[in-house]
């Protein structure tokens, strides 16, 4: 492995004077890292092309509206992702930094000071779910700001090497060349300690307003990307960048087009529940007008104050308008997809856990390609299970995320992490009262009362073969 030399002034804790990229990338910035993923194929360091995936064609869940026949018509992309782009520079330290802001700050003057080889590059953010979506077979645009320097071009050949469009959010037309510190592509450097822990240090973290609070409208050029998509993705970490009265726009716009919103809180939903006026009116917007939301059962209860992450999925679908479903990540345990009418549990696969770090981005591209393609929920749920582990078992995010080689062979040898006293304490009453189904490795399908038992050869038994003969039409670098 090469090493990057990079020389440090004394700090309040001690860099080594040499730092590496370390198997991890992480996809974002807060400090410290909150794990909101699936327990979680082999994957290594490359970079694997996206694949169309021949299932049958189905209309898409997009709300029910006037105007839906009509746009649905329009639909030629499937996901587009809205801001959090930005480069991770990640690199190898014996300890993290204190938590603090100050101590934060410095570090990351210095690292910027001495800016380290493009091989410690990689793509963060919101293009983590872009490439995971592309590989499945999705067609996907990101839509976001990036700078007219290196680091913007970077990120703007990785999208293109995957297959993704950008639409630029440039509102004038002569920020392309500005050397503000607003107008330049977000950086995120990523500190992992020898336990592959991490810290995040980017200058947006010490900005008084968003970093791009300078947008204001959105142009037409992203309006019809949005109208042309049949999802939108959100995500917590967009209010770092755009200013919520922006972001609203966007969803709104999407709303009257006929695009499903999927949004995903993450850490950054408890500090919006705490913010301005105008961030917890966003929160509440997003919590009330999402067609699908994403959240950990630590988010689900920061956000609802209910403990049990079925009583607060269930809490989000009765105060939501237009929400058809909750999706609960339960980390190594596994994930619930919760319904006005049902409720879907599957448990994690048991893997050798590499790193977490874009786990739960690759489990939102998939649960986007059940919901596009009408996929029974018990098997969305299983294959998002199973691209989140594909992921965990490689060495990251960005072009590190699962392909979906990786993903084939995980669903074709299937190892699940089951723990029925965990899931009889969750369900609890939920037995009696609401429709369950349940993802078993259990030899034989059956119900008890209420509970629907399903193997998993059982749900994935018409979809695995369309993946399996996908990945062999493709062609893979990895």
């Amino acid at each position: 492995m090469h090493h990057q030399s990079i020389a440090f002034k004394p700090l309040q804790f001690p860099f080594p004077p040499r730092l590496h990229p370390p198997n991890a990338i992480p996809s974002r910035r807060l400090f410290p890292l909150h794990l909101n993923t699936t327990a979680y194929s082999p994957c290594s360091a490359s970079s694997c092309r996206s694949f169309h995936i021949p299932l049958p064609t189905h209309p898409p869940r997009s709300l029910p509206s006037s105007n839906s026949t009509k746009n649905a018509a329009l639909k030629t992309v499937d996901v587009a992702t809205l801001g959090n782009l930005c480069v991770d520079i990640v690199l190898n330290v014996p300890k993290l930094p204190p938590s603090s802001k100050g101590a934060r700050k410095a570090i990351m003057e210095q690292l910027s000071s001495s800016p380290p080889d493009k091989q410690y590059w990689e793509a963060g953010g919101n293009c983590n779910v872009a490439i995971a979506a592309a590989r499945l077979g999705l067609n996907c645009i990101t839509i976001g700001y990036v700078g007219n320097e290196i680091y913007g071009k970077f990120l703007l050949d990785v999208l293109r090497d995957e297959g993704i469009r950008m639409v630029g959010m440039n509102e004038e037309a002569d920020v392309v060349n500005s050397p503000s510190a607003s107008h330049q592509t977000l950086l995120c450097w990523v500190l992992v300690d020898p336990l592959q822990k991490h810290g995040f240090c980017s200058p947006a973290d010490f900005f008084e307003e968003p970093a791009f609070s300078w947008m204001s409208t959105l142009s037409e050029e992203v309006k019809r990307g949005i109208k042309r998509s049949r999802i939108l993705f959100c995500n917590g970490y967009d209010f770092d960048e755009l200013c919520p009265g922006l972001i609203l726009s966007a969803v709104d716009y999407a709303i009257e087009a006929g695009t499903s919103v999927f949004f995903d809180p993450g850490p950054r939903g408890k500090s919006l529940l705490r913010g301005t006026v105008e961030e917890q009116k966003a929160l509440r917007h997003f919590l009330r007008m999402s067609d699908v939301l994403l959240l950990t059962s630590d988010e689900a209860e920061s956000l609802t104050g209910i403990a049990n992450p079925i009583l607060a999925g269930q809490e989000l679908l009765r105060t939501g308008v237009r929400t058809k479903w909750v999706v609960v990540k339960m980390g190594p345990r596994g994930s619930i997809l919760i319904t006005t009418s049902n409720i879907t549990c599957a448990s994690a696969f048991k893997v050798k856990v590499m790193d977490t770090v874009g786990c739960g981005d690759s489990f939102v591209a998939a649960i986007a390609f059940g919901f596009i393609h009408n996929i029974p929920l018990v098997t969305t749920l299983a294959f998002a299970n199973a691209v989140g582990a594909a992921t965990a078992m490689g060495c990251g995010a960005g072009r590190n995320v699962a392909a979906l080689k990786q993903v084939v062979e995980l669903m074709e040898a299937p190892n699940l992490n089951e723990d029925d006293e965990f899931w009889n304490e969750i369900l609890g009453e939920h037995l009696d009262s609401q429709e369950v189904t349940f993802l078993s490795k259990m030899i034989l399908n059956g119900s008890n009362g209420r509970m629907n038992r399903v193997t998993f050869q059982k749900a994935v038994s018409e979809l695995l073969p369309k993946l399996k003969s996908s990945q062999l039409e493709g062609t893979l670098s990895c």
